[in-house]
């Protein structure tokens, strides 16, 4: 049976830190391997492989860094503002591509930014939802700096497994690893913004929405 979880500030800290490097280390290395290669190697064609895989890693690494900063740092002193705009760039550098179309109905405007936060990790939650792809929509509820974000995930087998749904509200089977920390700290961003997250499925969407509490 899952039980509230109390985590103090440096587990949190040092869980978000393990889920920051697990996202970055991929990339990271892949840049390695392609400088290794690029320092041994003769073939012409290796080494043009090994540049475009570089120049992939960085950029991959590049959109999670910008993605982290926003949804996961500081971003500002307490109490700053981050416009939305900035939000929706760096979630479609990091989520988007052949697999999966972002359908974006905010609007630009300056949001206080733990609710900016709060909508970047319900993007990852509801990107997880559909692994094999699909459209992930992002629509307002509400208005002004107390709008709340309505996410619809569409796309084959869409779920969200049970364990993630425990987790944002507050609650683990299983206890927090550096992969369970980030559906944790998303429902705790959703309660500091005053706001509760709802889930519900048709089995080929996902809809969470972030509402006054």
């Amino acid at each position: 049976m899952a039980a509230p979880v109390s985590l103090d500030t440096l587990d949190l800290a040092a869980f978000l830190c393990s889920r920051l490097c697990h996202d970055v280390i991929s990339p990271v290395g892949a840049i390695i391997n392609g400088l290794e290669v690029l320092a041994d190697e003769k073939d012409e064609a290796m080494k043009k492989s090994a540049l475009d895989l570089i120049r992939k890693s960085a950029g991959q690494a590049s959109a999670r860094l910008q993605f982290a900063r926003l949804a996961f740092g500081a971003a500002g002193s307490a109490g700053a503002q981050i416009a939305l705009g900035d939000a929706e760039e760096v979630a479609r550098r990091l989520l988007q591509d052949d697999r999966l179309t972002i359908a974006w109905n905010l609007p630009r405007v300056l949001m206080p930014k733990n609710r900016v936060k709060l909508l970047l990790n319900l993007m990852l939650v509801a990107a997880a939802a559909i692994p094999r792809g699909g459209t992930l929509k992002v629509d307002p509820v509400g208005e002004g700096e107390r709008m709340g974000f309505r996410l619809t995930a569409e796309g084959a087998n869409a779920k969200v497994p049970p364990a993630v749904a425990g987790l944002l509200d507050g609650n683990a089977a299983d206890g927090l690893d550096a992969h369970a920390i980030q559906p944790y700290f998303t429902g705790l961003l959703a309660r500091a913004a005053g706001l509760k997250i709802a889930l519900a499925g048709t089995g080929q969407s996902v809809v969470l929405t972030a509402g006054e509490a």
